[in-house]
């Protein structure tokens, strides 16, 4: 039987696998304890010239989850080769190989864990989950795949965290009635935010948000209180004022449920009004309008739809559309660019070859390379089934018709 660690003892092959166990443990309640994102130990892994429950550092990449699943797969111990398995034992234990990594069992630990943490206790969120594993640059690789390893790390996404204030209210009137308009002040917290949102919403608005959350998630507004209706006394000082903090609350708790930040009904209460008067104004022909409204409300939508950010796409393309129209081919590419960029490995997205079509267009008058995004739009006509092109204004003018 083989001896195990530095003070020479032998132990059973049970003992050799439950110190595997306490060794994962013991890591996470640190990781949880001392409760710092960013930790430089990650990407840690096992080599066979190690000296057993050394640690091996491959990368330097924050460890954002912290999850036993996440330390278990990015975070690995050298532990000496098992003992021998005794007669009757299962085939499916780890054999006698020279070195042996824990967490890749092939049982599937890392998977099943008792331990693994829920991200709701913990604040995490899919945004804020290991990043995809990226060649190192110190490895052998050309100026072109170096240059796409540093545009990945550049566009890995960071989680977004949103404060919402009601900064102030006032009484409006139209035709028919008077009404409360409650201004919304959205800032990202965690730095300098320079492009705070700041949007207008009404009482029934706050109201037909409540209503449409409750269809889908009922169970999870159950204890979330909505300001009550009256009759009377809804444009006094005191009203307003208790609204004002009741409404901060309301946004506070809505966001901070993952399922109902990322419901489209969210979303659609912070953008939805801004968003159809621009396009509005674009199918109206009034671009440099249109883009006022985009340039207010694109920053918003861009925090709001961070898990999925190929939902931006469609306001990206409208905005190139109205920059194009308005004979600025510098911006209008620029934008284009941005929205290909949050369409990269999304060949089949309908906005996808109408926004190469524009682009080489907009390539030619600019001088620029257009031969790379020419193969690209083959490929994806390759790929589809021959159908009537849409142009990416056709495609645009028809967004929130309804």
């Amino acid at each position: 039987m083989p001896e195990f660690g530095p003070l020479q003892h032998r132990v059973s092959y049970s003992q050799w696998l439950e110190s595997q166990r306490s060794f994962r443990v013991t890591l996470v309640r640190l990781w949880v304890q001392l409760g710092v994102d960013g930790c430089p130990m990650r990407g840690l892994a096992c080599q066979r010239s190690a000296p057993p429950g050394a640690f091996v550092l491959q990368g330097n990449r924050g460890l954002r989850d912290r999850s036993l699943r996440a330390v278990q797969s990015g975070v690995h111990l050298c532990l000496p080769s098992p003992p021998q398995q005794p007669d009757g034992m299962s085939d499916g234990h780890p054999g006698s190989s020279p070195a042996l990594c824990s967490g890749t069992e092939e049982d599937g630990g890392a998977t099943s864990d008792p331990w693994t943490l829920d991200p709701q206790d913990t604040g995490a969120d899919e945004e804020a989950s290991d990043p995809p594993q990226i060649p190192s640059p110190n490895s052998s690789m050309t100026t072109k795949e170096l240059q796409e390893y540093w545009k990945n790390e550049k566009c890995y996404r960071k989680p977004v965290k949103l404060l919402f204030e009601i900064a102030s209210a006032r009484i409006a009137e139209n035709n028919f009635s008077k009404f409360v308009m409650y201004k919304i002040v959205i800032v990202q917290t965690g730095s300098f935010d320079g492009n705070k949102a700041v949007v207008e919403r009404r009482y029934s608005d706050f109201e037909k948000l409540h209503k449409n959350l409750l269809k889908d998630f009922s169970e999870e507004m159950e204890d979330i209180v909505f300001p009550k209706k009256h009759l009377t006394g809804n444009f006094t000082a005191e009203m307003i004022s208790e609204r004002k903090l009741a409404f901060k609350d309301y946004l506070r708790l809505l966001y901070s449920m993952q399922y109902i930040r990322r419901a489209r009904a969210f979303t659609d209460f912070l953008t939805r009004a801004e968003l159809e008067e621009a396009y509005s104004c674009l199918r109206a022909g009034q671009y440099t309008k249109a883009l006022d409204i985009f340039f207010q409300v694109v920053p918003l939508q861009e925090k709001l739809t961070h898990h999925h950010p190929a939902l931006l796409v469609p306001s990206l393309c409208a905005m190139l559309v109205c920059h194009r129209d308005l004979e600025r081919p510098l911006e209008a590419y620029a934008v284009g660019e941005r929205a290909l960029l949050l369409l990269q490995g999304r060949g089949g997205h309908r906005y996808y070859t109408p926004l190469l079509e524009a682009m080489i267009h907009l390539a030619y008058q600019l001088g620029k390379d257009f031969v790379s995004l020419q193969e690209k739009l083959e490929e994806s006509q390759l790929r589809k089934i021959p159908a009537k092109m849409v142009t990416l204004k056709e495609l645009t003018v028809r967004e929130y018709l309804h």
